[in-house]
């Protein structure tokens, strides 16, 4: 393992320096993509987030007939929690925690996960015009986490640090499957290049804490975490610019 790792990076350059298409043509294209994401949870989802933003990244390798493999990867956060109740067991009268020093606390609660999976799909052709583009299918296969942080400025009240705050902090996680349904863009310029579209995202997780301080038990329930929404990116084509015009002299 150690020594497919080392030669990763040998790899990549390889491909870099010999994919070299002409993009007036089908090619076979490793790419790297960014690209942003607007969510809205579905069903146990929604009962505990409200909507949430996604940055993702991913590797994919796209082959002359339009068929691709990838990784893909995803860092999702929001600031919607719907688990009013949660704090109660520790709030005063009105609704504040004391600190340390006696003060009130001041502290953040937002949602904050990630996804992460191996996808495969297609692209299929639209136009002969521009061979490497198209209606954009994928489907990816991987793992979903995400959880309920609480941020504590100045670190100074006990109630919710350290293994405190993991007895509030809903830490879940699980097997999950994602759907995309879209239009990925390939043209003549390197940088000019993007996709967009549809996603959906199923997942069957699971709380992963011991014990919920605030209901007093173990959170033993099977959850369905899903979300739907739309995606963007920018894609960067890893091969160099073929000229246009070669000149014999």
């Amino acid at each position: 393992m150690k020594k497919l790792i080392a030669l990763f990076p040998i790899i990549l350059f390889s491909l870099f320096a010999m994919a070299q298409p002409n993009i007036k043509e089908a090619a076979t294209i490793p790419m790297f993509s960014v690209s942003f994401a607007y969510q809205m949870p579905q069903q146990d989802m929604a009962d505990r987030f409200g909507p949430n933003s996604n940055v993702g990244a991913a590797f994919t390798l796209k082959v002359k007939k339009g068929w691709l493999v990838g990784i893909d990867a995803s860092y999702l956060f929001g600031g919607d929690i719907k688990e009013e109740n949660l704090l109660n067991g520790i709030l005063t009268s009105d609704g504040h925690i004391i600190n340390q020093y006696g003060e009130f606390a001041n502290f953040v609660m937002s949602e904050r996960g990630y996804f992460a999976g191996v996808k495969l799909g297609k692209v299929i052709n639209l136009a002969k015009s521009s061979p490497n583009s198209g209606l954009y299918v994928t489907g990816t296969l991987g793992f979903l986490e995400h959880h309920i942080r609480i941020e504590n400025q100045g670190n100074n009240t006990p109630q919710i640090l350290g293994d405190y705050n993991k007895g509030y902090d809903r830490l879940t996680n699980g097997l999950a499957a994602k759907a995309f349904v879209g239009y990925m863009y390939i043209g003549k310029n390197q940088f000019a290049n993007f996709f967009g579209g549809v996603e959906y995202l199923q997942s069957w997780t699971q709380s992963r804490r011991d014990y919920n301080f605030d209901t007093h038990e173990t959170d033993t329930h099977k959850r369905n975490d899903n979300m739907i929404g739309i995606r963007v990116g920018w894609i960067v084509p890893l091969y160099r610019r073929v000229p246009d015009n070669y000149f014999t002299f």
